[in-house]
């Protein structure tokens, strides 16, 4: 009986162990994929633009303050143009300059609207606008902005004016679109993707950019595109837009 009592307690422990094994062993796995998970995101590198709750991070151009033209609201950026006559726009651009980076974003523009994103910005009393220094990649309702009738580089993903999308990935107004603008002066190489797709590549500076400036309706614009450095803008057009998920990375 005695025997049987403590072969009992032998097994009793050796389980007990094994249970206790099995735990450790599960939050060893757990911390791993955490440390990995955790890697992995400081490789990436991406800093969020925008954090769904308020403007942090953000200004109005050449303003001491942001009005209520531009809200966030479950999670999203909304731009809304006050009623009547307004005194001049009001451009939101990033408190931070940039020089070499990937940006990504989603928008959504209104019905027969126009919008765009800006780099390069210099913020200055001598410039009334943005779009006076910062190249632009269009926002656009292809479809019933008479902009999009001006030619292909005035449709969305377009280098404002200078060079055309190879194709029309947008989606229609009012749905979500994603954007990924890299911006690197190293390799002298721009691009847009949208919605996935690669429909424009670009020179950033030099000979072939000044090519493009000199064929475009910039050609006389001092102070355009001729900063490497500076912050990024999304344009008050006086339409409706809306823009989420905003993240940069800065590129080495």
């Amino acid at each position: 009986m005695k025997k049987n009592i403590l072969i009992l307690v032998t097994a009793a422990v050796i389980a007990s162990a094994c249970k206790s094994d099995k735990k450790e062993n599960k939050a060893e796995e757990t911390s791993t994929a955490q440390d990995t998970t955790a890697m992995a995101s400081n490789e990436d590198n991406w800093n969020n633009l925008f954090n769904g709750k308020n403007l942090e991070g953000w200004k109005a151009f050449n303003a001491d303050s942001i009005s209520d033209q531009w809200q966030v609201k479950d999670g999203f950026i909304a731009f809304t143009p006050a009623e009547g006559k307004r005194e001049g726009t009001e451009n939101l651009i990033s408190e931070n300059t940039y020089t070499n980076f990937e940006l990504s974003l989603e928008w959504k523009i209104s019905e027969g609207g126009n919008s765009g994103i800006m780099w390069g910005v210099q913020e200055s009393e001598e410039f009334s606008e943005p779009y006076l220094t910062g190249p632009e990649i269009q926002i656009l309702d292809n479809k019933l902005h008479p902009d999009a009738k001006n030619g292909e580089v005035r449709q969305a993903g377009a280098l404002y004016d200078m060079m055309p999308p190879s194709e029309d990935k947008t989606r229609n107004a009012g749905e979500w679109n994603k954007t990924v603008i890299r911006i690197n002066h190293k390799t002298n190489k721009g691009s847009v993707r949208l919605n996935g797709t690669l429909i424009n590549e670009f020179p950033v500076h030099g000979e072939e950019w000044s090519k493009l400036v000199e064929n475009s309706k910039f050609k006389d614009w001092e102070d355009f595109g001729k900063n490497r450095e500076g912050h990024i803008a999304l344009q008050d057009h006086s339409d409706k837009v809306w823009f989420r998920n905003i993240k940069i990375k800065e590129l080495e």
